[in-house]
């Protein structure tokens, strides 16, 4: 399985990028838009979507709680924006539940 990390960019030069706190290098060549101060969600080294600042602080949350719990510590509130809002289906499954489609 492979997780996405968001990681801010520092600079950029072509399809190549580098992350504020590691300075690892970033593939850029499938977020070419993708500019110094970005976020970007890097998976294996490649940036796979540029992320608002706000979705970001949501994934490092959650991923900081899956650490914490793996610690055995407490999750604290990794999953505020989730446990506010609740579940949500996929959109087009809660369109087939609205439209009253169910499976046997």
């Amino acid at each position: 399985m492979c997780v996405g990390v968001p990681m801010q960019l520092a600079s950029t030069d072509g399809i190549a990028g580098r992350a504020v706190a590691t300075n690892e290098l970033i593939d850029l060549s499938l977020t070419p838009d993708a500019a110094p101060g970005d976020w970007v969600l890097n998976f294996l080294g490649a940036a796979r979507e540029v992320l608002e600042a706000d979705e970001a602080a949501k994934i490092s949350a959650a991923l900081g709680g899956l650490r914490a719990l793996m610690e055995g510590r407490d999750l604290g509130d990794a999953f505020a924006d989730l446990e506010q809002t609740g579940p949500r289906l996929p959109t087009h499954l809660q369109a087939a539940l609205d439209a009253g489609e169910t499976t046997a």
